[in-house]
């Protein structure tokens, strides 16, 4: 899943470092004796995403001190990791043998390490809420019948826009519940706004391909499927996919006043500068839309979060974004690895998250975001939420831009037919093999 990227990379080692530098194995005691934890020693290397360092931090230092209480002897080192820079660092530790015991992994990650072997099977039983797992990440962690990491929150995508534009051009500052009175809404904020060089009444990327998958989704259209045959090949081409593209492609075409070629990372920025009446994206991206750098604070009661219509008079379907935990294959601690992930993903801890309004990993602690006005849109899309295809090549798809080419090259006058044809050409030759 795409998230925001800082530049910063900071690691702090934790908690006081261990008396002796054993593997985090319990010690010697007599047969059937359980391990003593203050008695075990070792060291436990985190790295987490730099949310976990501006986001929560009272998270990762409550559940620091708790596992200090616990293993006071077993010394803890944390990193936090940038998205733009994990998985080369990732990549570069694996090989030289000096992996994390404990890596946060983008769901969209995980399948690349389970086919490679680089992560270790886990119990999940022994994790809190596992009954109430989302489906959707739960999927991301499993293969073969095994589970390769614990889920750490989800994220789906929803419309945020701007309720004050919206009542100047229309007359309310409610959001419409229809795609089509929404297009309607669009096209008054156009003409209101004529006068505003660059402005779009929806900013919507043109390479955006979680969007534009969204509106593949919609129209019941995949980015690839599994045949009988046991392989996957590319299903852009087929009728249902190139709907739900070409209906994207002619909201870019319409609606988007910027560089149709810019992706999404700055579109809060657009919208926080009031370039824009609404975007579709992360609900955390209302927060860089109302910063003081990057967007305009006096936004703050204007900004809304609100569930995307489709079409055919359905929501939109949203990718099911989120992280999950895993614990590296070679790790000389993996059981306090483990005993780690199960403090940071206990109840306690995912309340935590729920508090600050970011999706928890289980359905029990769902329930009351669905009625709460800040996190109603995400929470209430996560449970029929869309996922990319669960295949061994799809890391290298995603690496090698498949679908954001076939976006720029339709932008750029290429048929919806050709391109999804060479789109499913390339998804062909990469889908199958381990990226």
């Amino acid at each position: 899943m795409k998230r925001q990227v800082f530049a910063a990379l900071a690691t702090a080692a934790l908690l006081a470092t261990a008396t002796g530098c054993g593997s985090g194995s319990p010690s010697e005691k007599g047969a059937g004796s359980a391990p003593d934890p203050k008695a075990m020693t070792g060291t436990v290397t985190v790295w987490l995403m730099n949310e976990a360092q501006t986001s929560w931090p009272e998270l990762v230092q409550q559940v620091n001190d708790e596992f200090a209480a616990k293993y006071p002897k077993v010394q803890l080192k944390l990193s936090y990791q940038t998205w733009a820079d994990k998985i080369n660092n990732l990549d570069a530790a694996l090989k030289d043998g000096n992996a994390p015991d404990v890596v946060e992994l983008g769901n969209t990650e995980t399948m690349k390490y389970i086919l490679s072997g680089a992560l270790a099977p886990v119990d999940r039983t022994s994790f809190d809420n596992s009954d109430a797992w989302i489906k959707g990440l739960v999927n991301t962690c499993s293969y073969q019948d095994k589970l390769y990491c614990v889920p750490y929150y989800a994220g789906a995508r929803v419309g945020i826009y701007n309720a004050q534009m919206f009542q100047d051009a229309t007359g309310s500052p409610d959001f419409p519940k229809t795609e089509e009175d929404l297009l309607s809404a669009l096209d008054k904020l156009q003409s209101k706004n004529k006068g505003n060089a660059g402005f779009s009444p929806v900013y919507l990327p043109g390479p955006y391909w979680y969007a534009a998958m969204s509106y593949v989704a919609a129209y019941d259209g995949a980015i690839a499927r599994f045949d009988n045959g046991g392989r996957w090949h590319g299903t852009l081409h087929d009728p249902k996919s190139q709907q739900g593209i070409q209906h994207f492609v002619d909201l870019v075409k319409k609606y988007n006043k910027g560089d149709w070629k810019v992706n999404e990372a700055n579109q809060a920025t657009v919208l926080g500068r009031q370039k824009a009446a609404m975007i579709y994206g992360n609900g955390w991206e209302i927060s860089t839309a109302i910063a003081p750098i990057s967007g305009e604070p006096k936004l703050k009661d204007a900004l809304k979060v609100v569930g995307m219509p489709g079409p055919n008079g359905k929501p939109l379907p949203s990718f099911i974004g989120g992280s999950d935990l895993a614990i590296t294959a070679k790790s000389q601690s993996a059981a306090l690895a483990a005993e780690w992930i199960r403090m940071f993903t206990s109840t306690k801890s995912q309340q935590v998250l729920v508090n600050k309004d970011t999706l928890p990993n289980n359905l029990t602690q769902l329930a009351p975001l669905k009625d709460k006005a800040t996190t109603a849109a995400a929470a209430n899309a996560v449970p029929d939420a869309w996922f990319t295809p669960l295949a061994p090549g799809w890391g290298a798809i995603e690496k090698q831009n498949v679908l954001v080419s076939m976006l720029n090259d339709i932008l750029k006058g290429k048929s919806v037919d050709e391109a999804t044809k060479e789109a499913d050409a390339r998804i062909d030759q990469l889908i199958n093999n381990p990226s």
